[in-house]
């Protein structure tokens, strides 16, 4: 398992941006699918944004797209999301996490996933 850091969480208005930053340990990161997750206080987790091990293919909630972006720099061991456009709604914990496991396993689903950061607070005000 790949151990990873979240940071860039923090206190933004509405229509605001904020990019948040997951750094990963270990030497083969590119051999990691790479997601972010959220989960609101009395909610259950949901899926946000996911990316090939390239970098080449990206995946996201309807409620996101086209306001959040994701990628990675498998150089630096890092993936990113780049959260534009931010909505009240948007306030979660946010959790980057890794799949090992070989290609096929669905970016949407949190149960593909084996390794997962501590999560970083994202809360969006009115």
């Amino acid at each position: 398992q790949v151990q990873l850091v979240e940071s860039g969480g923090g206190l933004v208005q509405a229509g605001g941006s904020l990019g948040l930053s997951c750094a990963a340990s270990g030497h083969t990161f590119s051999r990691y699918a790479m997601g972010w997750f959220r989960q609101a206080q009395g909610k259950e987790r949901e899926f946000v944004a996911g990316i090939n091990r390239s970098g080449g293919s990206t995946y996201y909630a309807s409620s996101v797209k086209g306001r959040f972006t994701i990628s990675r720099d498998n150089a630096k061991n890092a993936v990113y999301l780049q959260m534009n456009s931010l909505k009240p709604e948007d306030t979660a914990v946010y959790y980057c996490a890794a799949d090992s496991s070989p290609p096929g396993g669905s970016y949407y689903s949190d149960r593909t996933y084996d390794s997962w950061g501590q999560g970083t607070q994202v809360t969006v005000s009115s």
